[in-house]
């Protein structure tokens, strides 16, 4: 070999679509195994994702419209939800410091406090569904696929 690499082949529309299918498929069948997690019966998983999410930001929140980007549910779901869980406590909204006008979300210290709990249930869970599946190098290298994957569609076609 000259440590040229060979040029890859465009994949047909069908190849396309099929591996999409699989991939969705195999998120629903993740997915509804994880929404039976009894640690979802207080929360519910939409409300752990949005806890989740906030969870990444370092105490610094995000706006609505930045954490409907990393959730799946609609603008107005997530209004609701967000309004749920401050009323128990677990975020806050408050002024964006930058303008003043827009809301920025914030998980409190309750909400960091049940995001750990309900966490720690839920990574037990995914590693119940999961084990045995895949290798530690094949898992390795679905992250690398699916992060590719997940970075070409943002890059690409913003929202």
């Amino acid at each position: 070999m000259n440590g040229q690499s060979a040029p890859r082949t465009a994949p047909s529309v069908r190849e396309l679509s099929e591996t999409w299918e699989s991939l969705f498929r195999t998120q629903v069948a993740v997915m509804r195994r994880l929404q039976r997690d009894p640690a979802f019966r207080t929360l519910g998983i939409n409300g752990y994702d949005v806890l989740f999410t906030l969870s990444r930001c370092e105490g610094t929140g995000l706006r609505l419209n930045e954490l409907n980007d990393h959730v799946l549910l609609a603008q107005s779901s997530l209004s609701r939800l967000v309004e749920r869980l401050e009323k128990q406590g677990l975020v806050a909204r408050g002024s964006a410091p930058e303008d003043g006008r827009g809301v920025v979300v914030r998980l409190t210290e309750e909400g960091a406090r049940v995001q750990r709990e309900v966490g720690r249930a839920h990574v037990r869970e995914i590693a119940r569904i999961m084990d045995g599946a895949l290798d530690s190098d094949e898992l390795a290298q679905l992250r690398a696929l699916t992060g590719r994957l997940r970075e070409h569609v943002a890059s690409r076609h913003p929202l």
